[in-house]
């Protein structure tokens, strides 16, 4: 019982620190985020509602 709650405590610990994969960017995904976050910044970008304006 003593190794059944070990490992249980365990599980939990591994748990509670592991990372979750859809949070890390490939280096691709890196780029591409900096790149839009400087058209955003440079006024480069188009709202959704404007968007959605458009194409309706």
């Amino acid at each position: 019982m003593r190794e059944l709650k070990s490992i249980k405590d365990e599980l939990k610990y591994i748990k509670e620190h592991m990372v979750d994969i859809d949070m890390i960017l490939t280096s691709e995904e890196e780029k591409i985020l900096k790149e839009s976050i400087e058209e955003f910044k440079a006024g480069k970008t188009t709202k959704l509602s404007d968007l959605k304006k458009d194409l309706s």
